[in-house]
């Protein structure tokens, strides 16, 4: 759909081709083995998350099944970049379609959205139960966690779709182009049109507040609440549970949000691309790698569970 009214503009079929870490083939071989490493520690370290949730009935609770969700979103947000990246590492063809660049671009940036709406419901969640601790399981019953997760992919959809449909109806000229990069985002996407882009541009702005700064907001505004009342506690080690329990989330939350906000909102004259192909390394694969440690190192619950798998005293299951 966001191809083909892009492909009406073109005089002949157009190729995006991303350019090269470096021409050093010695140092293509570490690139790939890094990346690859890395790659492999997401896809086990999410898949390991979302195997201890569904297996154990002590975490199907709210905030381990949004975990679970974030785990799954970023397993799929990695795999829609990374396997591409390592062939373009490896192999000598480096050329993407329209098509191919335009469909990258979609489930990229879907997903990424997805993403960030996952955290601000995750602090939700975490006021609910800090704040209103009883009338926790009468707020966030298992209706309103499937309900507010499919709301979040339904939006995300929905402001994918505009975006990506409005960067490809530009004309893109010749029939080769080298994106300095190593995925279809649309900061570099948006360099190679043959128009005025500052509408564009200006659509980018708006989808980056709806999707980065509004959500942001209300996690900010949640953990004021959680703040205040944790310091309404009597007890030092019920305040320190607290805060722990906070600040994993907090820590993906700045990572996420603050990388993510210097790649989509600041201004394109003060952007470089060289500097945005850095950035987004964080946040395709450190982000996605971080959650699982640090979800799992900082939380009793997950870390006994998986102890119970690696040691083969089986797994407990819900009727």
């Amino acid at each position: 759909m966001f191809a083909r009214s892009a492909a009406l503009n073109q005089s002949g079929p157009t190729e995006f081709v991303f350019r090269r870490f470096t021409t050093a083939p010695h140092f293509q071989a570490l690139l790939f083995l890094l990346f690859l490493l890395l790659y492999l520690m997401i896809l086990c370290g999410n898949a390991a998350i979302i195997w201890v949730v569904c297996t154990h009935s002590s975490l199907h609770t709210p905030m381990y099944f949004f975990l679970s969700s974030l785990s799954f979103i970023e397993i799929n947000y990695t795999t829609v970049v990374v396997p591409l990246m390592l062939s373009n590492i490896w192999g000598s063809r480096r050329h993407i379609s329209l098509a191919g660049c335009g469909t990258q671009m979609f489930f990229f940036i879907t997903l990424g959205t997805v993403d960030c709406f996952l955290l601000a419901i995750m602090a939700y969640d975490r006021y609910v139960a800090i704040c209103h601790p009883l009338h926790y399981t009468l707020i966030m019953t298992q209706k309103l966690c499937i309900q507010v997760v499919a709301f979040a992919l339904g939006l995300a959809l929905f402001l994918t779709v505009q975006l990506t449909s409005l960067i490809f109806t530009f004309p893109f000229c010749g029939h080769l182009r080298e994106i300095n990069h190593f995925l279809c985002d649309v900061p570099p996407v948006l360099r190679l049109a043959c128009a005025d882009i500052h509408v564009h541009q200006a659509v980018l702005y708006v989808v980056s507040i709806l999707v980065l700064t509004v959500p942001f907001l209300l996690i900010c505004v949640s953990y004021v609440f959680i703040t205040l009342a944790i310091l309404r506690i009597r007890s030092a080690e019920g305040r320190r549970r607290a805060f722990s329990t906070c600040s994993s989330h907090l820590t993906v939350v700045l990572l996420q949000y603050g990388v993510c906000a210097v790649v989509y909102m600041r201004p394109q004259s003060s952007s470089s691309l060289d500097e945005d192909r850095l950035f987004a390394l964080v946040y395709t694969f450190g982000t996605p790698l971080l959650n699982p440690l640090i979800y799992t190192l900082r939380n009793k619950d997950v870390k006994s569970a998986l102890k119970k798998v690696i040691s083969g005293k089986g797994t407990t299951r819900t009727p």
